[in-house]
């Protein structure tokens, strides 16, 4: 692996049109505020369906000799 080459994990969902717009905010705020999840791509469609895709840093922790 590069050193400094950053790595994510990646979370897709999706999430029905008939969550309210508070309910979506509120669990984004918690995935990143709880998880350290940040958006990476957030789509909704015309019939209001929306697919999103979080991500988060994946820290490596090397052993010391």
């Amino acid at each position: 692996m590069r050193r400094g080459a950053v790595e994510y994990e990646f979370w897709d969902f999706s999430i029905p049109r008939t969550q309210s717009r508070n309910a979506v905010c509120r669990l984004l705020t918690d995935a990143a505020e709880f998880q350290g999840w940040e958006i990476d791509r957030l789509r909704k469609d015309r019939s209001g369906h929306r697919t999103v895709r979080l991500r988060r840093k994946i820290i490596r922790v090397s052993a010391t000799l």
